[in-house]
């Protein structure tokens, strides 16, 4: 290929979390094949999502705009949110990439993505009206749990993908994201000569439910793992409304005995989606343009996967929001970026590795921070948490290198010593020892966020606050 310009292939996975890269469980490496590209390349030890939800996390990825900014900060099924906004795979296009997207598409913009003229679409909906054609039935009430949720003011019943285990009932191959698989590799080989290419490949492992076809499905023996040792414990001075997020309700009850049983499939579908990433790296290798194609991994968000009492994402814990990063930049050699990252520092890099021009944008390039010697001047990352289907119960927080703090609707607030509790298990917050840089963060975040268009009340929750005894 002769182009200057390098290809791109950005993969992404749902749910993962951050500590599954370089984990090892049952004798057998978790991921192989990241842990390969992070030994190669550059991996960002901590990197933030800023939301942990899938649509908010996408969108913002994509577009590099805050969710608060951009107003996307729910799974808006029903685009009631989404905006004219471009996303990367559109500069990439103007730019004269040859662009495909293949995988999931939980990223809200008007038009949506399938009507934007990339060189190939192929979502979990061509995947979904595909497999009814075969007879797959893909959904099973089995695996919903419901819980109440506020959504738009309004207490509900919601339904979530629950701590259900199963085998997936078909063929391996016909799994989404084998099928992903194929697609993508159709698409890396119609690539044209005279045009560098752009594929996103947005895989659904691990995300529930936690149907695990062969052989994942008997990958990880459940009586063989070592989890953490605080599996269904919440934090100490856990702010009370955090029990009545969805996370906190599909975790009750759910025995230890069955929490290995979640983890050993959790961790199938990793390896999974790692076998997908190593056979899509071959593809690279195998045409010959691996020293041509810079490679980004990361992960929208991860899961609580029983810590902290509380399953699936949509709180504000490392499980949560610390999430993996790794780029694979040929000619940059390998390395680790120590300092926070944050999903809106993607579109800047990207733009600077395809040598195209953006402005505006939030985030930083991380491209000139890969060189030895040079380091990122920040020193606080944000995320948000608004609600899944629809504007519900509220967390916002501020990551510095050694603390995190978090504040919600109620005035309840979180802080933790990153650095002297890294699992967040002892919440430090309404300690007068730490009043004066809880009051600091809580400016520092509130700040942030209303200069973004924050729609969240927060001098109302700041009253609660009051109220709650904090000052």
């Amino acid at each position: 290929m002769s182009t200057q310009r390098k290809n791109l292939l950005f993969l992404m996975t749902d749910h993962q979390r951050y500590d599954t890269i370089d984990m090892i469980q049952s004798g057998r490496e978790v991921t192989p094949n990241l842990n390969k590209m992070a030994r190669s390349g550059i991996s960002c030890e901590r990197a933030y999502t800023t939301c942990p939800l899938c649509v908010p996390a996408r969108t913002a990825l994509a577009s590099g705009v805050y969710p608060t900014a951009s107003g996307v900060v729910y799974n808006d099924w029903e685009d009631r949110t989404a905006k004219p906004m471009a996303t990367i795979h559109d500069i990439l296009k103007q730019n004269g990439y040859r662009v495909g997207h293949i995988g999931v598409d939980h990223i809200k913009v008007l038009p949506p993505l399938k009507d934007r003229g990339y060189d190939c679409f192929y979502s979990d909906r061509e995947y979904e009206q595909e497999a009814k054609e075969k007879g797959l039935i893909l959904k099973d009430r089995e695996d919903i749990t419901y819980v109440q949720e506020k959504c738009d003011d309004i207490m509900g019943t919601q339904g979530y993908s629950g701590v259900r285990v199963s085998e997936w009932a078909y063929p391996t191959e016909e799994f989404k994201d084998i099928c992903f698989l194929k697609q993508a590799v159709q698409f890396l080989e119609q690539a044209e000569e005279e045009r560098p290419f752009a594929l996103f490949v947005y895989l659904w492992a691990p995300h529930p439910p936690l149907k695990v076809p062969k052989p994942y499905s008997e990958m990880y023996n459940p009586d063989e793992l070592v989890l953490p040792d605080h599996i269904g414990v919440p934090a100490w001075r856990e702010p009370q409304s955090r029990r009545l997020g969805p996370a906190a309700q599909l975790a009750e009850g759910v025995p230890e005995e069955h929490w290995k049983r979640v983890w050993a499939a959790y961790l199938g579908l990793t390896s999974l989606a790692d076998d997908v990433i190593g056979k899509l790296m071959e593809k690279i290798e195998e045409m010959g343009v691996k020293e041509e194609t810079a490679v980004i991994f990361t992960a929208d968000h991860g899961d609580n996967l029983g810590q902290h009492r509380m399953y699936q994402k949509m709180e504000m814990y490392e499980e949560c929001i610390h999430i993996p990063l790794i780029l694979h930049l040929p000619g940059q050699g390998s390395g680790t970026i120590k300092e926070l990252v944050s999903h809106l520092d993607i579109v800047p890099t990207v733009c600077q590795i395809a040598g195209v021009q953006c402005s505006g944008l939030e985030g930083i390039s991380l491209y000139e921070f890969l060189k030895p010697g040079r380091s990122i001047d920040r020193h606080a990352v944000f995320s948000q948490y608004s609600g899944t289907y629809g504007y519900g119960f509220i967390r916002r927080a501020v990551i510095t290198e050694t603390k995190k703090y978090v504040f919600d609707e109620y005035g309840q607030e979180e802080y933790y010593r990153l650095d002297e509790d890294p699992c967040e298990r002892k919440n430090l917050a309404g300690d007068p020892i730490y009043r004066k840089e809880t009051k600091r963060l809580h400016e520092m975040c509130k700040s942030y966020h209303q200069a973004r268009g924050d729609y969240f009340q927060w001098e109302k929750a700041e009253e609660r606050r009051v109220g709650n005894g904090v000052v």
